[in-house]
């Protein structure tokens, strides 16, 4: 019965927790779209645009959360809020993004199943920089990690496209079909908004830059996580506590940067029990760390700009390393 009790006021607590956010973020999504009609043509829209960019990374990290289980008991209520937040607010596939995140959380930073880091616009591995030692695509390489974050500004047009994508990818399913066609209608009545009211340069402006700050905000807060920690060969085979840890990275910071990254900044411990609700995790961080220490598995935590920082030194010289990837504390560690 003590039992009980105590997860019915954990459940309570956890529900509270995820209302609120989800309470404050509507009335706040609807209070800027009235300050967009009582501002009409004027170039103060874009203040709503940044906050319009800074709220729909929020309902992502709601997304995410509900997607990974984390506020209802019931597995169908979590994939409907995690459907809507994503579709409405955020303008993504649900079902698009969590086949990408599943496979990223079965074998994070591993060659050829986190598709996290597979072949696209940067170079995460040093195979990839290899394909890329020439001419322009060569330049690029060695100067991506500063043009990583000024790269991120196209990341939310990019989550769009690749949400509606499966409206013209034979194969695709039904479920797939449907939300990429609920993103393209929500996407289509909110560019038709913006029109409707602004002249053609502030509203190029205004959808421009609420797609960018999305963009920024999203990938500023993965980043972090995993870019620059060791890179696992295809045929690696690591037990759970080590392919969980070894290769996430945790950013220190308080509240603020709780909220800024979505509790994403409890990267090890999200990977760890990724059931488990984003409130909670920085309760278990100590029980983690201790037990880490215990078994000698290197735990990496970081300030939020040192954890930039490093991100940009490794994609700048991810070509360059002459050390294997296995080298960083997962060589020695696994070695042992």
């Amino acid at each position: 019965m003590s039992r009980q009790v105590r997860e019915t006021g954990l459940l309570g607590r956890r529900l509270w927790y995820y209302w609120s956010w989800i309470l404050a973020a509507t009335v706040a999504f609807g209070l800027l779209w009235v300050a967009f009609g009582m501002l009409g043509n004027s170039w103060l829209q874009l203040i709503v645009a940044a906050s319009l960019g800074v709220l729909a990374t929020q309902f992502g990290f709601l997304g995410h959360d509900a997607a990974h289980r984390q506020i209802f008991t019931s597995a169908r209520c979590n994939t409907w809020t995690a459907r809507l937040l994503a579709t409405l607010f955020v303008g993504m596939s649900h079902s698009w993004w969590r086949s990408k995140h599943n496979r990223h959380h079965g074998a994070p930073n591993q060659e050829g199943r986190d598709p996290d880091i597979g072949p696209g616009v940067i170079a995460f591995t040093r195979a990839a920089a290899a394909r890329r030692t020439r001419g322009v695509p060569g330049w690029f390489t060695r100067h991506q990690g500063w043009l990583f974050f000024p790269l991120l500004t196209l990341e939310g047009i990019n989550l769009h496209l690749a949400s509606v994508r499966p409206l013209l990818t034979a194969g695709a399913s039904r479920q797939q079909r449907t939300e990429a066609t609920l993103v393209l209608l929500r996407l289509a009545a909110y560019v038709a908004v913006v029109v409707s009211l602004l002249p053609p340069g502030k509203a190029a402006a205004f959808l421009g830059l609420q797609a960018a700050v999305l963009g920024v905000c999203l990938g500023g807060s993965f980043a972090p996580n995993h870019k620059g920690m060791p890179i696992v060969p295809p045929e690696a085979r690591i037990d759970f506590l080590r392919r969980q840890v070894l290769m996430s990275r945790n950013v220190r910071g308080g509240p603020l940067v709780d909220i800024a990254m979505g509790g994403l900044n409890y990267q090890i411990e999200h990977h760890l029990f990724p059931s488990m609700p984003r409130p909670n995790l920085r309760f278990v961080q100590p029980l983690v760390r201790d037990y880490c220490a215990r078994h000698e598995v290197t735990y990496t935590e970081v300030a939020l700009l040192e954890s930039y920082r490093i991100v940009i030194d490794y994609l700048n010289h991810v070509g360059l390393r002459a050390r294997t990837p296995f080298d960083c504390p997962l060589a020695g560690q696994l070695r042992g």
